[in-house]
């Protein structure tokens, strides 16, 4: 259930290298890094066909033009990609153009065909309103999953936002959490919550599985 990531941008080649030990290591279910270093990520786990790669579309704002999404997108597609976790435009939510952010998501959605996006409504940056509306937006557009955050702020998801996503999502789209989850105990509410998968950086997700092996 966990993706293990280096998304950050301080990260370097070396903690992506330890990302992708790790992922073989404990089999996490898909790895991701910043565009620049995707088709590495690629080429590095092409004999590991039980660990997924993941893109990331308009990170970490969300405010590119839907054009530049796409191209990113189809860019990722044809480095191997098999899942897409894209920012949704959090300004144009904000100011209430709920149309753009719908076509934003789609016009990735529709890119994607087969391949699942998870829309990112970074809930961190958000009303409890606001959680509500983008979850819909997303499930409205096509997306797989509704992902809490980037990870990029400090504020963490919490189970209550959790919560208040499934109830606005309901069985439409899974949920995936990210953003400051660092204990076994806060991912098992989760899913007792309606979460099914968890984006963890390196050092947490490497320590999370080590605890659960003493």
């Amino acid at each position: 259930m966990i993706d293990i990531s280096c998304v950050r941008a301080d990260h370097s080649l070396e903690e992506i290298d330890q990302m992708i030990l790790a992922a073989k290591k404990y089999e996490f279910i898909c790895a991701f890094a910043l565009p620049s270093f995707t088709s590495y990520l690629v080429e590095q786990l092409k004999n590991e066909p039980h660990i997924m790669v993941g893109g990331t579309v308009g990170f970490p704002s969300g405010g590119d033009t839907t054009s530049c999404k796409v191209f990113q997108a189809k860019e990722l597609l044809d480095m191997g990609c098999d899942e897409l976790d894209m920012v949704i435009n959090i300004m144009q939510l904000k100011s209430k153009n709920y149309e753009a952010v719908i076509k934003d998501i789609k016009a990735v959605v529709d890119v994607a065909g087969s391949k699942p996006v998870k829309a990112i409504i970074e809930v961190a940056l958000l009303t409890n309103e606001e959680i509500v509306l983008a979850s819909e937006i997303s499930v409205e557009a096509g997306a797989s999953y509704v992902k809490t955050g980037t990870g990029w702020y400090s504020k963490p998801t919490t189970v209550e936002n959790i919560k208040l996503i499934k109830s606005a999502v309901g069985n439409k789209a899974k949920i995936k959490a990210a953003g400051g989850i660092r204990d076994l105990d806060t991912i098992v509410k989760m899913v007792d919550a309606g979460c099914e998968r968890f984006g963890i950086g390196l050092k947490s997700a490497v320590e999370i599985i080590k605890g659960m092996q003493h």
